[in-house]
C-alpha cells in the first residue's frame, strides 16, 4: 500500500512539475536573448496555439488554422493572446460574419451603422493588421486595459464586457470539459 501512495505522489508530482514547466517558446528564447546566455536545450511546448486552435475548431471558425499567427503577432506587439481572437468573437463570431470577401471580423475601420470599411487580403494580413493598430493606436497611446480601448474602439458600451467573456472562455476552454462539448441531437 505504502508503494502505491508513494507512486501516486511521484506521478503527481511530475505531472504538475510538467504543468509548471509549460513555458512559450518565445519567452524562453527571449530571455536568452536578454541575458546573452544559451536557450536550455529542453524543448518547451506553447499550449496556447494548440488550445486556441481548439477552441476557435470547436466554435467552427474560419480563423482557427491561423491560430499560430494570433500568437506569434501578439507576442511580437507585447499583447495578451487572447485580445485579437476574442474581438473577433464580439464583432463576427470568430470570422463567421463579416463584410463579404473582406476577411475582416474585427469590425476595424467599419463605422458604426457602416455595412463595410477596411479590406484585408486574407485572415492572417487581418490578423497582422488589427494586432498593430490596437498596439500602436490603442495600447502605446495609454489604452492598456479592455475596457479603455472599448471607450475608443466601439459604441457599445457592452463591448468591454463582451471581449472580457471570449477571452476568459478561451483561457479557460478545455475540450474534453463535458461542458463545453457539442452535442448533436
Amino acid at each position: 500500500m505504502k508503494d502505491i501512495r508513494q507512486n501516486i505522489v511521484a506521478l503527481a508530482f511530475l505531472f504538475f512539475s510538467a504543468l509548471l514547466w509549460t513555458v512559450p517558446v518565445c519567452a524562453v528564447e527571449k530571455e536568452a536573448e536578454a541575458t546573452g546566455k544559451l536557450a536550455s536545450s529542453v524543448s518547451m511546448v506553447d499550449t496556447r496555439v494548440e488550445k486556441l486552435r481548439m477552441f476557435l475548431e470547436f466554435h467552427s471558425s474560419p480563423l482557427a488554422r491561423d491560430a499560430q499567427h494570433f500568437i506569434e503577432e501578439a507576442d511580437r506587439l507585447s499583447l495578451d493572446w487572447r485580445l485579437v481572437p476574442a474581438i473577433a468573437g464580439t464583432e463576427s463570431t470568430f470570422g463567421k460574419h463579416f463584410p463579404a470577401g473582406s476577411y475582416n471580423g474585427w469590425g476595424w475601420g467599419i463605422p458604426t451603422g457602416a455595412s463595410s470599411g477596411v479590406v484585408f487580403a486574407s485572415w492572417e494580413e487581418g490578423i497582422t493588421k488589427v494586432s498593430e493598430g490596437l498596439k500602436h493606436t490603442y495600447v502605446d497611446r495609454g489604452a492598456r486595459s479592455v475596457e479603455s480601448i472599448g471607450r475608443i474602439y466601439a459604441a457599445s458600451p457592452h463591448w468591454a464586457t463582451r471581449v472580457r467573456f471570449f477571452m476568459e472562455k478561451i483561457e479557460s476552454f478545455s475540450p474534453t470539459d463535458p461542458g463545453q462539448l457539442q452535442m448533436d441531437l
